[in-house]
């Protein structure tokens, strides 16, 4: 099989455990880039957090945020936008409140949370260190709802950080009969994304393909999340870090190495290096476009 489109997971599959990029998975970039391979990313992050991975990669072609809910390239021009509608991000957001958990509102320019303290550490692992402070607004309130009140916000995310998994769970039951305007995706035991109805990574990952031209099959994709698992399934090779969690891995064709083993340097060596650039590909009316 001829493969045309590489698409990266950030955190845990581009990213070491130390949030650092690697040179290996530069170079693994460059490589099949040169062979005229397509590389996007895809990931749950913020666009300014997606951006900056994407500039350290010297990636031009529009890449995947927001959990799938926005599309654009480095330039900043959004090629698909889905959002949550104000009034239904407020009622969200009521309900939420009532709920030990940290509520963050992600929006491609800024991102806007509570200031409940959880008793865990996952969110220093996360809220800061999205983006860059300069240009992407950290900003902490006492309540979200008052300030939506007087300030409506249309995300194209909603970060929900549990204190326990039962509130996850009821959370999400308790959505499905209350909204048909969103979708929950679950990242694990404590972490919810509440994204517009039908998006997804696979779904924005699919759109991007057809805009491109290039089929399903045509598509490799490596992630290491349960929110990886769809798009893991549906790409013509799904590829699970070695560091991904037993559910991701069942779903995928190749397991590669962790993200601290250089996971996508080793999976790209592997199977790219058999392929032939598209550009020969296409010389001998192997690829027709």
């Amino acid at each position: 099989m001829i493969y045309r489109l590489l698409a990266l997971n950030i955190d845990g599959t581009l990213l070491q455990s130390n949030g650092k990029l690697h040179k290996s998975s530069k170079e693994a970039v460059e490589y099949v880039q040169q062979k005229g391979i397509i590389v996007t990313l895809v990931t749950s992050q913020s666009f300014p957090t997606a951006r900056k991975v994407a500039k350290a990669l010297k990636i031009k072609t529009p890449f995947i945020s927001h959990q799938g809910a926005y599309i654009a390239s480095v330039q900043e021009k959004p090629i698909y936008v889905k959002r949550i509608n104000e009034d239904i991000t407020y009622d969200v957001i009521r309900f939420l409140e009532a709920i030990p958990c940290q509520i963050r509102l992600v929006h491609e320019q800024f991102s806007l949370a509570n200031k409940f303290k959880l008793s865990h550490n996952l969110l220093a692992k996360t809220v800061f260190t999205s983006g860059d402070p300069v240009f992407y607004s950290q900003q902490f309130v006492s309540s979200l709802s008052e300030y939506l009140h007087d300030q409506p916000v249309s995300p194209p995310k909603i970060e929900v950080y549990f204190e326990n998994k039962k509130d996850l769970d009821d959370t999400v039951i308790a959505f499905q009969k209350m909204f048909v305007e969103i979708d929950t995706i679950q990242l694990n035991s404590l972490r919810l994304d509440i994204v517009p109805a039908g998006v997804s990574k696979w779904s924005a990952l699919s759109y991007l393909g057809r805009q491109l031209g290039i089929k399903s099959t045509e598509i490799v994709a490596i992630g290491d999340g349960l929110d990886d698992i769809v798009m893991i399934e549906q790409a013509g090779l799904g590829v699970a870090m070695g560091n991904a969690e037993f559910a991701v891995k069942k779903a995928a064709d190749w397991i590669t190495r962790s993200e601290n083993e250089h996971g996508v340097a080793y999976m790209v060596k592997e199977h790219f290096r058999k392929q032939q650039p598209i550009e020969f590909l296409r010389k001998m009316n192997i690829i027709k476009k």
